[in-house]
């Protein structure tokens, strides 16, 4: 397959990665049983917590793994068959909570959402008092764009005594989070969105009661066990051999935004969000998500005769522009534009470009 390398990446995930970080890529991977591999972790779960606004005794453990294997990991570490879930289902990711609990057989109800629906309190109104141990949502659904409303969920765990598990995987920097606000006992987000560094690492906070929790019980899955990354982590150590180069990008990434600070790269993706958005309403494109995260923007042609994968194709192929298109049901109808890496608003200003060229060539209107 022949890469590209000139192309404008609006995917959601891999991301553009900064120059200076995609360098590091490139030096020899260190061996990593030593005291300084040990204090850059030790730094790195600290720059994490940070990030994410936990507590002083939360903890944090990288895995090497995409998304989905912390997604595994905060499943099977927290919680057993004896326990009931609550799973918000408005998407993919959703429904891969649910794929997940099932595998282990933990038994679990779904608030099922249409497609880019927002959760309200009239879909948790039934479920108050249910008998659940856990809730787990993705904070962005990332399949459909729509930001969950997390003062609403973490005002309904407080009532119920719930754990809450957050997937903030591609929320995290991209929309406001704050672990120990929010009531959320793990959150969880991937090396490759908006840290902008290559896939392979899954990170995850977690509170002293989903500490306490992972030491309570036997893990279900030896490789992804939360309680031998916990044990490891206090060392600065993995339990096994880690991505050991990503781990590095992930530090100096950090450090970068830790510079700056939090608030300002969250605003320089919201700015980089805000003007797509503002242009994007002079094409005949709409948002299928009108409770949008920060990280994407889905869209949906606003004639049934214009394919959203095509459009995907023909930026790809002749445009060198890569948006991200949807699969399933909405494969033909929706396609995502991400905010997310190292863009500017002239990244933008060629995607525009692109987009007034469909609009000569008749693709846009179908």
């Amino acid at each position: 397959m022949e890469i590209k390398k000139d192309h404008i990446n609006f995917s959601v995930g891999p991301v553009r990665i900064p120059a200076d970080i995609a360098r590091l890529g490139a030096e020899p991977v260190p061996y990593f049983r030593t005291t300084d591999f040990s204090q850059l972790m030790l730094e790195s779960e600290s720059l994490l917590k940070k990030m994410m606004g936990a507590p002083e005794n939360a903890r944090a453990v990288f895995l090497t793994g995409s998304g989905t294997a912390a997604m595994d990991a905060a499943v099977n570490g927290l919680f057993t068959k004896s326990d009931k879930l609550l799973i918000v289902c408005g998407g993919s990711f959703g429904h891969r909570f649910c794929e997940i609990s099932e595998a282990y057989g933990i038994p679990y109800d779904a608030i099922e959402l249409e497609n880019g629906q927002p959760l309200t309190a009239a879909h948790l109104k039934s479920y108050e008092a249910g008998g659940y141990t856990g809730f787990l949502v993705n904070m962005h659904e990332t399949s459909t764009g729509v930001l969950y409303d997390m003062d609403l969920i973490g005002d309904f765990c407080r009532r119920n005594h719930l754990i809450l598990v957050v997937d903030a995987i591609s929320a995290f920097l991209a929309d406001p989070l704050n672990m120990e606000e929010l009531g959320a006992d793990i959150v969880l987000t991937g090396s490759q969105k908006a840290l902008a560094v290559p896939p392979g690492v899954s990170m995850m906070v977690l509170s002293s009661r989903a500490v306490e929790r992972v030491f309570d019980h036997q893990p279900a899955c030896y490789y992804l066990s939360l309680k031998a990354a916990l044990k490891n982590g206090e060392r600065g150590q993995t339990p096994f051999t880690p991505a050991v180069g990503i781990l590095i990008q992930i530090n100096a990434r950090l450090n970068q935004i830790n510079a700056v600070g939090v608030e300002a790269e969250r605003e320089r993706i919201r700015c980089i969000a805000t003007d797509f958005r503002t242009r994007i309403q002079n094409y005949p494109l709409r948002m299928f998500s009108q409770a949008p995260s920060n990280a994407v923007t889905s869209l949906t042609p606003v004639s049934s005769e214009v394919s959203a994968f095509h459009i995907f194709e023909v930026l790809k192929e002749e445009y060198n522009i890569i948006v991200c298109p949807n699969g399933g049901d909405l494969a033909e109808k929706v396609f995502r534009v991400g905010h997310l890496g190292n863009l500017t608003i002239a990244d933008n200003d060629a995607l525009f470009a692109a987009l007034d060229d469909l609009l000569r060539r008749g693709i846009l209107h179908g």
